[in-house]
């Protein structure tokens, strides 16, 4: 059976900035990149005789995208994940689906970080060290 659905959680622990939790919108679908390595998808890279692939190998980190809901008046989910993203310093972060996979990694939140007023929600994009481990 494949299970499909919601992101519970998505916690952190910042050695600085502390621990807290965020709350992923339900019904919206995030985006997992384990990270690693990938291979260029160029349809010209084989050789000038087209009998051989030319294949091209690169490092990509690994990240996670989702839409999270945003207290502005007590929690301001968007101040603190600002502040994370400003900070040298890297987070614990555990990212539970709703089927029971947890996922976990070092990392901090990355890209333009804005807070939607009227749906009270922020995308937000994590990007990690090393690759993304299933806990």
């Amino acid at each position: 059976m494949y299970t499909g659905g919601d992101i519970k959680t998505i916690t952190y622990n910042h050695p600085s900035l502390g621990s807290g939790t965020l709350f992923p919108k339900a019904g919206e679908d995030g985006t997992l990149d384990p990270g690693g390595y990938t291979s260029a998808d160029d349809a010209a890279g084989v050789t000038g005789n087209g009998q051989n692939l030319i294949d091209i190998i690169t490092a990509k980190r690994a990240s996670f995208e989702i839409l999270c809901a945003w207290d502005m008046a007590d929690a301001d989910e968007l101040d603190t994940v600002n502040n994370m993203a400003a900070s040298p310093l890297l987070a614990d972060w555990t990212i539970t689906h709703i089927s029971g996979a947890v996922y976990g990694g070092k990392g901090k939140p990355v890209g333009d970080v804005q807070g939607s007023t009227g749906a009270a929600t922020f995308a937000l994009k994590l990007a990690f060290e090393g690759k993304l481990s299933k806990l």
